[in-house]
C-alpha cells in the first residue's frame, strides 16, 4: 500500500473524517483528500504530525512495518 493509503485505512479505522484530520494538523481537507489520492506526497514534519494523530510511527505509514 502506499502512504496514502495507508494514512486513509488509519483515519477511517479511528472513524475520522478528512477535515478532522486535516484540522488535526493544520491542513486544508483537500489536502488531505490529495494525499490519500497520492497526488501528493506528505515531507517528514507533516508525516511525522499525522503519524502521531493516527496512533502509529512514520514507518507504519510508509508501508515498512
Amino acid at each position: 500500500m502506499s502512504i496514502g493509503e495507508n494514512i486513509k485505512a488509519k483515519r477511517q479505522a479511528l472513524g475520522m473524517t478528512q477535515e478532522k484530520l486535516a484540522d488535526a494538523v493544520g491542513l486544508g481537507r483537500s489536502m488531505v483528500a490529495q494525499i490519500e489520492r497520492g497526488s501528493k506526497v506528505p515531507n517528514m514534519v507533516l508525516g511525522r504530525d499525522l503519524a502521531k494523530v493516527l496512533g502509529c510511527g512514520m514507518e507504519e505509514l510508509l508501508g515498512d512495518k
